[in-house]
């Protein structure tokens, strides 16, 4: 009987191998409208204050509030965006619009509705008071210059992106998106649409992994189908090693006699475990090898590429890339928090445990009132990938016999991070 040469590791020390491989990539800048859910890569700080001049905090009239109640004399208009080279002298008042900056002299902006304009005079209601101040935004009161107001690590959403914009930044410093090479391998594939040959089934790994690359922020790169031949797999990865900082490919790395990739990863880099024991992915294979140089080579100088070897069945390949794959994206990107988001569930119905290994077994949850309940897709089978289309979660269950039962809570690594929301 064949054995693995490689020790079987929990998942937590693999993910942490991987993590202490995957590093920040380097800062570029970005126009601000192709920030968005990029990271912050360093400190911002407000190069001016907002707002920059004493503004109206709504239409009305600008006036001395010394004045009182006193009949004023409107003198003029100032709109926003205009300068209207007025200055507020006792008994005199200017219209005025939202935003706008608030004459000299004036210290106060009664509101439209709180005054009369009759025959160019302004006469405010008596049962409105009048104080310096009212209604006007003083320079800075809401971003003073020299600020901070974005640190880096933040993730740059609609709000973040519209407070640069309002400094005037028209562009925004970020650590790049990991470009994420990815491959399947098997000579049993066929791309979908085509016709099916002997034995063949249709490659769903590559459709799916490219859409979970994106989701987690990284730049997906389709590289296609790679046969069972040695020099063709060889002469694939080495470009992909040149065009992407991170490769992933799906299959070829169980026991079976065309698994070609662990000897070759091997031979071209560092194979740091091979074997994770885990429900499914059992096979998942993680690796550092340096591009190479158009001799076949590899590089001495440059960055580690990162190396995903996924195992080939669909739901493996697709579990693993979410605890394995996902946080190196997201490492690289700049993110603070890279794993899935972990919340405690309750069992809906008794779940079997594994007596061999830890499951990751993919379940819907609902809102039960206050508690969260956590409901299997069905079949488990690792080939079946409809078990996680519609799952939102991912129920962690400790190796053992037996099952636990309804009502026992255990932990549930969030797909949809939005699901919590949305549940509320």
């Amino acid at each position: 009987m064949r054995e693995s040469p490689y020790p079987l590791v929990s998942v937590d020390d693999a993910q942490a191998t991987v993590l202490r491989w995957a590093c920040p990539l380097p800062v570029q800048e970005v126009p601000l409208r192709s920030a968005q859910g990029l990271v912050l890569a360093r400190d911002v700080v407000a190069p001016l204050s907002l707002p920059p001049f004493p503004a109206a905090a709504m239409d009305g009239f600008a006036l001395l509030a010394a004045d009182g109640h006193a009949p004023r004399r409107l003198i003029g208009e100032q709109m926003a965006g205009r300068v209207a080279g007025l200055t507020v002298t006792p008994g005199a008042a200017v219209r005025i619009t939202t935003g706008a900056p608030v004459p000299p002299g004036a210290d106060a902006v009664v509101k439209v509705e709180a005054a009369d304009e009759v025959d160019g005079t302004v006469v405010v209601h008596p049962d409105h008071p009048v104080r310096p101040g009212l209604n006007v935004r003083p320079v800075g009161s809401d971003v003073a210059q020299g600020q901070p107001v974005l640190a880096a690590g933040q993730v740059l959403g609609p709000a973040e992106l519209g407070v640069l914009a309002s400094l005037g930044l028209s562009t925004v410093p970020v650590h790049r998106q990991p470009v994420v090479g990815i491959f399947s391998t098997g000579d049993e594939l066929a791309e979908p649409g085509q016709p099916l040959g002997p034995g063949q089934i249709y490659d769903s790994n590559r459709t799916t992994l490219v859409a979970a690359v994106a989701q987690a922020g990284g730049q997906p790169l389709d590289l296609g189908i790679i046969r069972d031949d040695p020099a063709e797999l060889e002469r694939r990865l080495a470009a992909g090693l040149v065009e992407a900082d991170l490769l992933v490919t799906s299959g070829g790395v169980s026991m079976g006699e065309l698994d070609l990739l662990k000897p070759l990863l091997e031979r071209w880099g560092t194979v740091h475990f091979g074997r994770v024991l885990m429900k499914p992915g059992k096979p998942m294979t993680f690796a550092t090898l340096r591009a190479r140089r158009p001799d076949g080579q590899p590089a001495s100088e440059g960055p580690w590429r990162l190396f995903f070897a996924l195992p080939g069945n669909p739901v493996s390949a697709l579990v693993t890339f979410q605890l394995f794959v996902r946080p190196a994206i997201r490492r690289m990107m700049g993110h603070r928090a890279v794993g899935l988001p972990q919340i405690v569930a309750t069992l809906g119905h008794p779940f079997r445990l594994d007596p061999e290994r830890p499951e990751f077994h993919r379940v819907t949850l609902h809102r039960e009132g206050s508690r969260c309940v956590a409901v299997s897709t069905g079949s488990q089978a690792s080939s079946r990938l409809l078990s996680a289309a519609g799952a939102n979660g991912l129920l962690v269950l400790e190796k053992g016999r037996g099952e636990l039962p309804a009502g026992v809570e255990r932990p549930v690594l969030l797909l949809d991070d939005t699901w919590l929301s949305a549940a509320a």
